[in-house]
C-alpha cells in the first residue's frame, strides 16, 4: 500500500530481459535501507526488491505488467518514481495507492499556469472500463507516475493535474512532454462503488 507521496526519483542503470519478464537495475538514495523481498512502487507499479549490490538494486516486471504500464519504455538513464510502502503510524498524505498500474495515459496538452503547469492527459475511451470505475471526477484522486493527484477539468477519457514547482522539481514529471505515456492508477473507492452498483 502506498500513499502517491513520491520520496524521489530512481535511475535506470540497466535492464535485463529474461523471457516475458523484464529485470530493472536502479540506483537511488535510500538502496542501503532495502532489503530483499520489499515492496517499492516505480511510476506507480508496485515491484518486489529481488537483489541488492553495489549501490544498486534489481526489480522484476512480468508481461502483465509491461502491457498495462509504461515500465517497458523505459531505457538506461530513464527516471523513475519510487515510493517505499507507506507506514501506517502516521498520517496520511496523498491518498491510498494500491501500486497497481491500470493502464496507460498519453500527455496531449502541457500549459504554464504562472509558476506551475498544467498537464492533460488522455486515455483509452472505453466503456467497459468505465463502467468498473476506471474513470476521472473533478475533484477527485488519480495516481500518475504513482504520484498523488487531484483531478481537475475531467472528460470522458481525458483530465488535467496541476503540478507546483516542488512536484516538477523532484519527480519525472520534469521529463513529461506532450506525447509522453504514463501510468494511471484510478482510486480505489470508485471502483468498489462501481462494483457495489452493478451487484
Amino acid at each position: 500500500m502506498f500513499s502517491g507521496i513520491i520520496e524521489e526519483f530512481a535511475t535506470v542503470v540497466a535492464i535485463r530481459k529474461d523471457r516475458d519478464n523484464i529485470d530493472f537495475t536502479l540506483r537511488c538514495s535510500f538502496v542501503d535501507e532495502l532489503s530483499i523481498d520489499q515492496s517499492v512502487a516505480h511510476n506507480g507499479v508496485c515491484l518486489t526488491v529481488v537483489s541488492i549490490e553495489n549501490g544498486t538494486y534489481v526489480v522484476t516486471a512480468m508481461r502483465e505488467t509491461l502491457e498495462r504500464s509504461n515500465l517497458g519504455l523505459l531505457k538506461v538513464g530513464d527516471k523513475v518514481n519510487v515510493e517505499r510502502s507507506m507506514l501506517m503510524n502516521g498520517r496520511l498524505d496523498g491518498h491510498i495507492v494500491q501500486g497497481h498500474v491500470d493502464e496507460t495515459a498519453r500527455c496531449i496538452a502541457k500549459e504554464d499556469a504562472n509558476g506551475s503547469t498544467y498537464f492533460t492527459f488522455e486515455y483509452k475511451d472505453d466503456r467497459e472500463m468505465a463502467r468498473n470505475g476506471y474513470f476521472t471526477v473533478d475533484k477527485g484522486s488519480v495516481t500518475v507516475n504513482g504520484v498523488s493527484l487531484t483531478v481537475c477539468n475531467p472528460t470522458q477519457n481525458t483530465f488535467q493535474v496541476a503540478i507546483i514547482p516542488y512536484t516538477m522539481e523532484h519527480t519525472n514529471f520534469q521529463d513529461i512532454q506532450i506525447g509522453t505515456v504514463v501510468n494511471l492508477e484510478f482510486d480505489i473507492l470508485g471502483k468498489y462503488i462501481a462494483r457495489l452498483q452493478q451487484l
